[in-house]
């Protein structure tokens, strides 16, 4: 089972979850979602925190 990636944080910037990383749309259809679109789901948001920690840590 996958399970919702959700830590309560459902703070937004430019509809995308700041807590999870999921999309607005992601996160409506979570539910309805199989287990290999719900890991490509992880896998994307996962990709998209990462990459907002780079761009928080980069030098200015």
């Amino acid at each position: 089972m996958v399970s919702n990636p959700c830590i309560k944080l459902c703070k937004f910037d430019r509809e995308i979850c700041l807590g999870c990383g999921r999309s607005k749309a992601e996160i409506k259809v979570w539910k309805k979602l199989d287990k290999p679109s719900r890991r490509m789901v992880l896998a994307e948001a996962q990709m998209r925190l990462l990459g907002r920690a780079l761009l928080i840590r980069a030098p200015s």
